[in-house]
């Protein structure tokens, strides 16, 4: 591993933006860390293990939200990064469609390390109910661990979408950006001004597109010196009046039992947060760029960028793994956010993250992209239809497992998706079939250019 990252590193190409590799490590890295510094599990009045919200019992630090909420920065690297991969594809392409190829090459990092993720919990849980067991904080981990995956159907949205909205952005630029933020705003408009049902979900495609939309200006060079003083300063400010003045709370993740959320669906003072950060993390590019150029540094960053999509995966089961082991061990738990509860933190986590190791250890050769030599037959004229069925159903299987979670496979538990029940066996389906249906239209043409290695961007 190290040898291959030392050989990685040093043949970066010259020009390749170390910034946006950093940026994805990051994001990841912050989700991770806030995930594991707001869980609080607590032992009941009945004895079972209850988890809660650090955020819910001292609300004041709600406000951190708006640093740690970093998910639009990781969509605004994704739009980066896509924009580039598909233009280096369409470059070779020879005037034949790429979209299958695309499809393929930016979704193995993503959905290999997802579909070993989804088939160890699937198969632990089926197995564990087989045996009858259950209860306590196992049923809480066969819940929550499926949660995170929300993000991944998100971003299987935004990898599909890429080709016409790169082409909407090459055509109008800033103009197909500013109808996107248009539409988020009419749909919150249309939401608490109108009443208008179920207009708010589409704020899921809106919202986010938007910032990824940021990341091709950003690959094209037009954010500029002065526009993210501009990103920053209009989004910090924004986001503050809408949570002053309107119905929108104070934080940007979503907490327990809240009549309104900002995150599900996304809200127009989510999109406003999202360009907060984008104009933060654009002012801070250039010292970081020059941090980058040190080579133990880039070395470390391109190390992290080949496992964080699956310690991502892997960090809450880490988690729950500590806190099962202390209430195996009858070490107490203090109440959230007292004084021994925030003793134990450091433990908790450090704990937490050689656990995470651990697994990443375990499961870290499937989020290593394919080997090139499956490229045996040229596409066929259905490998474009197929691809875009098979990345559809994979979304759809993802975020319905996200709601539904791991618990009660066999009892036929169920969750709402788009105004379809679905059960988890049904959602473990639709994700591998569709995978599977991805890989293989993509098969006959895996691009790899010197500019999507060293860390890949993602």
């Amino acid at each position: 591993m190290g040898s291959s990252v030392r050989e990685l590193a040093e043949k970066t190409p010259a020009g390749r933006d170390r910034y946006i590799d950093l940026l994805r490590v990051a994001s990841l890295g912050t989700v991770v860390i806030g995930h594991w510094l707001m869980a609080a599990v607590t032992v009941g009045d009945e004895g079972r293990a209850e988890i809660g919200n650090l955020l819910a019992v001292v609300p004041e630090l709600q406000l951190l939200t708006w640093v740690l909420q970093i998910m639009p920065v990781f969509f605004f690297v994704g739009g980066f990064s896509h924009a580039l991969s598909y233009r280096s594809l369409s470059r070779g392409a020879g005037g034949r469609s790429v979209y299958s190829a695309f499809l393929r090459a930016r979704l193995q990092r993503l959905l290999r390390p997802t579909m070993v993720f989804i088939g160890v919990w699937g198969a632990a849980a089926l197995v564990l109910q087989l045996g009858g067991q259950g209860g306590g904080l196992l049923d809480v981990a066969l819940r929550l661990v499926a949660q995170p995956l929300w993000f991944i159907g998100i971003y299987l949205a935004m990898v599909a979408c890429t080709p016409p909205l790169l082409r909407l952005h090459e055509r109008w630029g800033w103009g197909a950006f500013a109808a996107l933020v248009g539409a988020a705003g009419a749909v919150d408009l249309a939401r608490f001004a109108f009443d208008v049902p179920y207009v708010e979900f589409l704020n899921f495609a809106f919202v986010w597109l938007a910032v990824h939309q940021l990341g091709f200006l950003r690959a094209d060079g037009r954010l500029g010196l002065r526009l993210p003083y501009v990103l920053a300063g209009a989004g910090l400010a924004g986001a503050s009046l809408l949570v002053a003045l309107g119905p929108y709370p104070l934080s940007m993740v979503g907490m327990p039992g809240e009549r309104v959320s900002n995150m599900a669906p996304p809200t127009f003072a989510l999109l406003c947060h999202g360009l907060w950060l984008v104009g933060a993390v654009e002012l801070l590019r250039a010292p970081a760029t020059r941090w980058l150029a040190r080579p133990k540094v880039w070395r470390g960053v391109v190390a992290a960028n080949g496992v964080s999509m699956t310690a991502f995966l892997w960090h809450l089961t880490a988690m729950l793994g500590v806190y099962g082991t202390l209430l195996a061990l009858d070490v107490p738990l203090p109440e959230a956010a007292s004084a021994a509860w925030w003793a134990q933190v450091p433990v908790r986590m450090a704990a937490a993250a050689v656990l995470t190791a651990l697994l990443v250890a375990a499961f870290r050769r499937f989020e290593r992209p394919g080997a090139p030599g499956d490229r045996a037959a040229a596409p066929s004229g259905f490998a474009g239809p197929a691809a875009a069925v098979g990345v559809t159903l994979c979304l759809f299987g993802v975020l319905g497992l996200s709601m539904v979670g791991f618990g009660g496979l066999l009892e036929g538990r169920t969750a709402m998706l788009v105004a379809v029940h679905v059960t988890a066996p049904v959602a473990v389906g639709m994700a591998l079939a569709g995978w599977l249906l991805v890989e293989r239209a993509g098969r006959g043409r895996t691009h790899r250019s010197g500019d999507v290695r060293a860390g890949d961007y993602a």
